[in-house]
Formats: structure tokens, C-alpha cells, sequence
């Protein structure tokens, strides 16, 4: 893979002038429709025009480079990833995936190598969701899934979306023009790091996505009776807080008894909240992934039940808000064997995992099929300051996704 250790360099160093960007100057935080969101925007076209694309930004603010075929009315292969962050991010989140395909092309450039399709990189202007609590901004106005009700979603300074896009040079009525016609669209590539550690643990630099885990989120509320520590009885009592506890041991132990389905509850708010008081009322967070929606919502109903039993024990009213639904994406077949035979083709053991974070793929599916690429990163960390690549493992997959194009030609 000696041919793409350049490349691979290149790669990096373009990863550390992105990590520079940042709104916030004690760590890495870059949101939508910023400042920074500008000048990412600018520095991806430079590098696109280098690689012998032409550039532009759409009407939702993503930043696209195409690269022509010398096949009329050609289809499109379409690359990418997200260019925004989340506060106190890392470096490679997104911005890798954009990166190395701007890499890549200028080296099909220099070889002076077409294809029977055009290839167009978009680097997404809003996956993390971070500014406007509304993940998949960038990727959903080109699928045509853009909300109107969005136009009054507010940051935590209270500005506006609508009003955020007219600062920035955007306009909300304008964002349909962003949308791509799925006609012509031959398929959608994601380069991301794993942001986990399957591919760590088994020494391997890349793995081939089969499928983005569908999720369901919820808010429950636990409500019972506040009471003074000392004065009340344990066998009188009604405590929302060791209702919500024995609650989230149920989920941690249906999860476990339920391979391919992980559950978390990673946000809990208790009132009063007093040392010396019993808890009256518990807010929890409930989130159950799978890359097989059936076996996500088996697990779901097993836990709903055992909520339920335990509510009714302890004598606790049990209320259940879902704040967010997506169902799986299983990743085209036929690209994700390119893929596959990219990996074998750079020497590399294939290893097909599944991912448990969303990506910008899990809207494209709605228009056309897709495939992703992981990248290892050390520890699985993500979304924190400490995410951390490796170089050669860039270089192993720059080699993929080379071979994997070129044998999409002859498919």
C-alpha cells in the first residue's frame, strides 16, 4: 500500500488544519451555519479544486466537489461524510471520511483515471445535530426530508434556524434547491472511523459495515412520594429514585440477555434532589439500538413490561415520552461487497461489523443504496478530545476505497 502512504500523510495534516476550526478556543467545538462551518466550507473546495474538482456550496450550506466522467449522462458515485462537530470534539469524526475522498481523487486526478460515473464528495454541514437539537440537517434537505416546522428551532443563544441561515447567506425557503434526484445517483460511500473497538481488539485497520443500528429514545418519568429521610418508614415509603434504579438494572440486564441489542440509560435527573429527602419524582433516558429493528423492539417490550411490574411493586406512577425513532439501514449488498473485495485486494482480512452510531448514510438511504467503511481508532473513542488514528491505518483505507472504485466499473 507503499502508493497511498503520501496520500495518507496528506490526510492527516488536512485533519489537524480542520481541528484548528473551532468557535470555542479551549477544545474542539464547530457547529452549523458558524463561522467556522465557513471557513471548513472554504478550505474543503480549495483542496477540491486541487484535486481537479469543480465546487460549490448548496442551499442548506454543504460543500460539494464533483469530479467529471467521460461518459455522457453518467451516474453519480457519491462520497462523504460531516464537517461539524460535537463541543469538545475530535478530529477525525466526519472530517475523515471527507478528507481522504478529496485525497483520493486528486490521485485518480494524477493518474489521469476516469470512470464510467462522475464522483462528487459533499462534505455535510450539520450531522451532530449539536446547534439545533435536529441531527442530519445537511444530509436530510438533500433527501428532501427537510422540515418546515424547523424553521423555528432556536440554539441556546435563542437565535433562529431560519434566522442562523440568513446570517450565514442561506435562506429556509430556498433549502429545496438542495435537494438531488435519486435517478442518477449510483450509490453513497461513507469513510468513518469505527468509533468503537471491535476493530482494535481484533488488529485490524478496516471493517465493512453491514448495517446502521436503528434506535428508539424515550424520557421516563418516575413519579412517588417525597418524604422526609428519617421520619418515614422503608416499608411506607414511595421512592422514585430506587424505582428508577432497579428500572435501570432491568435494561442493562435485558440487554445483556439479547445479543445484537445494546440499551443505555446515560441521562437521569432526581428531585428534590436532597440529601436528607426521599426522591419524589425521577427522569430517566432510554436508548435501545439494533441493527435488526424486530429484535430492538422485542428487547423494548421486555423492558417496558419489567418497568411496569417493577412501577406497580413499589407502588410508583410510570409515564414513557419517545423522543426519537429510526429504523435500521442495511448497507447495499452490492457495495458493500466493492468493499469486501477492496479489502482483500490491500491484503487485509475482511471483518463485516455493524454500526452503532447514525451517520449522514442513514439518510441517503432514502434515495439511494449505500455502504460504509470504518476506519480503527484507538480505544473506540469518539466524540471526545482524546479520538486518535493511526496513519498507516489511513493509508489502508485510502487503498480500499481506490480499489473499490475501480472495481465498481467493472461491476
Amino acid at each position: 500500500m507503499s502508493e497511498f502512504a503520501e496520500l495518507a500523510t496528506q490526510v492527516m495534516a488536512r485533519c489537524e488544519i480542520l481541528g484548528t476550526l473551532s468557535q470555542n478556543p479551549n477544545c474542539l467545538d464547530r457547529r452549523y451555519l458558524s463561522e467556522q462551518h465557513r471557513l471548513a466550507n472554504q478550505l474543503a473546495s480549495g483542496w477540491m479544486i486541487e484535486a481537479g474538482m469543480t465546487t460549490w456550496q448548496d442551499a442548506v450550506g454543504n460543500i460539494w466537489g464533483h469530479y467529471t466522467s467521460t461518459v455522457p449522462n453518467a451516474p453519480r458515485l457519491i462520497l462523504g461524510s460531516h464537517l461539524d462537530t460535537v463541543p469538545n470534539g475530535g478530529k477525525y469524526d466526519g472530517m475523515l471520511g471527507v478528507v481522504a475522498a478529496i485525497s483520493m481523487v486528486a490521485m485518480f486526478d494524477g493518474l489521469q483515471r476516469k470512470f464510467p460515473f462522475h464522483i462528487d464528495i459533499v462534505g455535510f454541514c450539520d450531522e451532530e445535530g449539536t446547534r439545533f437539537g435536529t441531527t442530519l440537517l445537511g444530509s436530510r434537505a438533500l433527501t428532501g426530508n427537510w422540515q418546515e416546522s424547523w424553521r423555528h428551532l432556536k440554539d441556546e443563544n435563542g437565535m433562529s434556524l431560519a434566522e442562523a441561515m440568513e446570517q450565514f447567506g442561506l435562506h429556509f425557503d430556498e433549502v429545496s434547491s438542495a435537494s438531488i434526484s435519486p435517478t442518477d445517483i449510483l450509490g453513497y460511500l461513507e469513510l468513518h472511523i469505527e468509533q468503537g473497538p471491535v476493530l482494535e481488539q481484533e488488529n485490524l485497520p478496516v471493517g465493512v459495515v453491514s448495517a446502521i443500528a436503528g434506535a428508539k429514545r424515550f424520557t421516563i418519568t418516575i413519579e412517588g412520594v417525597a418524604g422526609h429521610a428519617g421520619t418515614v418508614p422503608m416499608s411506607m415509603r414511595y421512592d422514585a429514585l430506587a424505582a428508577s434504579a432497579e428500572m435501570i438494572l432491568a435494561v442493562e440486564r435485558t440487554s445483556h440477555q439479547r445479543p445484537g441489542v445494546v440499551a443505555t440509560v446515560g441521562k437521569i435527573d432526581n428531585m428534590p434532589n436532597g440529601v436528607n429527602v426521599i426522591s419524589g419524582r425521577t427522569l430517566f433516558s432510554l436508548d435501545v439500538r439494533s441493527e435488526d429493528d424486530t429484535l430492538r423492539d422485542e428487547a423494548l417490550a421486555e423492558i417496558m413490561q419489567q418497568f411496569g411490574e417493577i412501577g406497580a411493586k413499589r407502588n410508583v406512577k410510570l409515564s414513557v415520552e419517545q423522543t426519537h425513532a429510526a429504523p435500521a439501514v442495511q448497507c447495499d449488498e452490492d457495495l458493500k461487497q466493492a468493499l469486501v473485495r477492496g479489502v482483500e485486494l490491500s491484503d487485509i482480512k475482511p471483518r463485516i461489523l455493524a454500526s452503532g452510531a447514525g451517520h449522514d448514510a442513514m439518510a441517503m438511504a432514502d434515495i439511494c443504496p449505500v455502504a460504509m467503511l470504518f476506519t480503527r481508532c484507538k480505544g473506540g473513542i469518539s466524540h471526545h478530545p482524546g479520538e486518535s488514528i493511526k496513519e498507516s491505518d489511513v493509508e489502508a483505507s485510502l487503498s480500499v476505497l481506490f480499489k473499490s472504485i475501480e472495481n465498481l466499473q467493472h461491476a
